[in-house]
C-alpha cells in the first residue's frame, strides 16, 4: 500500500491543537497518536506533536518501538 505524502506544514497542522488529529513523525513515517492517553492536547513530557521526533527519541527513556503500537498513516517529506 502507497502512503500519501505529507510536508513539515501538513504535519504541524495535526499538533492537537489546530486540528483534532495528533500526529508525530518518527524516520520518515507519520504516526497517529491521537487515541494515545500520553499526546492529550499534542503534548507527550517535553515533546510536541507535529513535528518530526527523530532527533529527540536520542534523549528519550525508550526506543523508536514504541510506536509500533500505532498506525503508520503516511510519510514526511
Amino acid at each position: 500500500m502507497k502512503l500519501p505524502i505529507y510536508s513539515r506544514q501538513q504535519l504541524a497542522l495535526r499538533n492537537g491543537q489546530d486540528r483534532e488529529e495528533i500526529w508525530v513523525a518518527y524516520q520518515k513515517n507519520i504516526y497517529d497518536v491521537s487515541a494515545s492517553r500520553l499526546w492529550r492536547k499534542g503534548q507527550h513530557y517535553e515533546h510536541w506533536a507535529g513535528q518530526d521526533l527523530t532527533e529527540e527519541l536520542t534523549d528519550a527513556p525508550h526506543t523508536g518501538k514504541v510506536f509500533e503500537k500505532f498506525e503508520v498513516i503516511g510519510r514526511l517529506v
